[in-house]
C-alpha cells in the first residue's frame, strides 16, 4: 500500500493535542489504493463557514447523520462560538486543497467526543477515515467516544477502521423522531492507521 501524506497546519495550542507525534507539520498515515487525493487537515477559518454550512444544509446528509440542521445565522452563530473557544479542537479537512469537511472533539459530560463531517460530494472516497485518523494521532486523552446513528453504515466504517468498538447503544431524539444510535470508544490499544 502507498503511503498518503496529511499535513496540518494548526499549532498543537490544545492541552488535549499530543506532543511529538508528527514530524514537523507531517503525518504518515497508510494510502488506500485508488484513492489519490491529498488529505490536508488545517484550522477552521471564518471564510470556510459558508461551505460548512451547506454541508449541514444537505438534507440527504442530515438524515444519514440523524442531527438537525441549523439556519443560517443560528449557524454563523454557533461557529463563531467554536472559533472563540481555545480547548475545543478543530480542523478543517482538505481534499486536494479543496474544502471537504470539517473535524472536532470536545469535552461533554467528563467525557472527550469526537465529531466530524465530509460534504456528501466527497462520501465514499477514504477521505473521512484518513482525516480521522490524521485527527486523532494529535489527540493525546484516550479514550475518546463518539455517537453515530444505527444507520449510517459509512460512518460506522470510518469509527471501526480507525480502531473504535462499539460499547452502548441509545435512543436520541432529532427533531421530534427517536434515532437509534451506538456509543463507540477508542482507548490507547485500539488506535489504528484509517486503512485496516
Amino acid at each position: 500500500m502507498k503511503k498518503q501524506i496529511i499535513r496540518t497546519a494548526e499549532a498543537p495550542s490544545s492541552p488535549l493535542y499530543s506532543q511529538g507525534v508528527r514530524v514537523g507539520s507531517t503525518i504518515y498515515v497508510s494510502g488506500t489504493a485508488g484513492i489519490d487525493a491529498a488529505i490536508t487537515l488545517r484550522a477552521v477559518e471564518k471564510g470556510d463557514l459558508e461551505i460548512l454550512y451547506a454541508h449541514q444544509a444537505d438534507p440527504a446528509a442530515l438524515r444519514m447523520a440523524a442531527v438537525s440542521g441549523r439556519d443560517h445565522p443560528a449557524f454563523m452563530a454557533h461557529w463563531a462560538k467554536l472559533l472563540g473557544d481555545p480547548s475545543l479542537m478543530k480542523q478543517a479537512i482538505l481534499s486536494d486543497g479543496a474544502l471537504v469537511g470539517h473535524l472536532a472533539a470536545w469535552e461533554e459530560g467528563g467525557r472527550l467526543l469526537l465529531g466530524y463531517w465530509v460534504g456528501r460530494d466527497h462520501w465514499g472516497r477514504g477521505i473521512a477515515s484518513r482525516a480521522v485518523a490524521a485527527f486523532l494521532s494529535q489527540v493525546a486523552r484516550r479514550p475518546i467516544h463518539a455517537h453515530v446513528a444505527q444507520h449510517n453504515a459509512g460512518s460506522i466504517r470510518v469509527l471501526e477502521r480507525c480502531g473504535f468498538r462499539r460499547v452502548d447503544q441509545g435512543i436520541v431524539a432529532v427533531a421530534g423522531v427517536d434515532v437509534a444510535e451506538w456509543v463507540y470508544v477508542l482507548d490507547a490499544a485500539g488506535a489504528r492507521t484509517g486503512s485496516d
